[in-house]
């Protein structure tokens, strides 16, 4: 039996395995592909508060060698169901079941990926899901946004201050031969299905949950990308994970 068992090996996941490895729990995370999440991917990180310039890699290596540090478990299996037994959580995987007291949802988002056909149109061009995170690196460079909606509004906006020019594309559209990087802005899908019926989820299928990272069903909680908000960011992951950890 687990005090805690955190679904996903990101930025919220781990920063909720420190903070709650430190009060001295018992903690489990599990993750289903890559420990770090997303940001991996990330060639640079300029914009998290007191680390400048590290590549995504280095930086999730660091936070879960932190999170180990304090006892906390990581383990490769992806969560098929979780049963709701009051008091007791049962987290069933395709590598076995684990209790828990209570469970944070950590699971994030995937983003929509380019067609087949705008993927080999970009060839060996760098493509981007996250301008924030990559955008410095293509200063006064042209770029591509493909997507529609206020996603690829705002990311456009991000980018016209950085690089030299920004075309603006849609789903299959051809891409500019001059783009020297591909942001791609087609949206983001919360990887919540195996939730159905046990937490709410909004309309878009994102785990409904305020600041303080309740869910609807008590014992569990959501923290980062997957929760309903505005604005998901790595500092917005971190605060979250913290958040969640301390209502366990």
């Amino acid at each position: 039996m687990f005090d805690v068992v955190i679904i996903g090996a990101g930025m919220a996941g781990l920063t909720a395995a420190i903070y709650a490895g430190r009060s001295g729990k018992n903690v489990l995370v599990l993750e289903s592909k890559v420990k770090g999440g997303e940001i991996v991917e990330s060639e640079l990180v300029s914009n998290y508060p007191g680390v400048k310039d590290i590549s995504g890699t280095d930086l999730m290596k660091t936070v879960a060698e932190q999170a180990e540090s304090f006892g906390a478990k990581i383990k490769y299996a992806e969560v098929t169901k979780i049963v709701n037994r009051g008091e007791v959580k049962v987290v069933e995987t395709d590598d076995g079941e684990y209790e828990a007291k209570a469970v944070i949802l950590a699971m994030g988002t995937e983003p929509r990926r380019l067609s087949e056909k705008q993927a080999a149109d970009a060839g060996k061009r760098p493509v981007s899901y996250c301008a924030t995170c990559d955008g410095a690196l293509y200063a006064g460079k042209p770029v591509v946004v493909v997507g529609s909606g206020n996603t690829a509004k705002y990311t456009m906006m991000y980018l016209e201050n950085i690089a030299s020019k920004v075309y603006h594309i849609h789903h299959d559209d051809p891409i500019p031969e001059d783009a020297e990087a591909v942001f791609v802005a087609i949206g983001r899908v919360p990887q919540t299905k195996f939730l159905e019926g046990l937490v709410e989820l909004d309309s878009n299928g994102y785990v409904v949950a305020g600041e303080d990272c309740k869910t609807s069903c008590p014992g569990i909680y959501v923290a980062g990308d997957c929760r309903t908000k505005s604005t998901r960011q790595l500092v917005t992951a971190a605060g979250d994970g913290a958040v969640a950890a301390s209502m366990v």
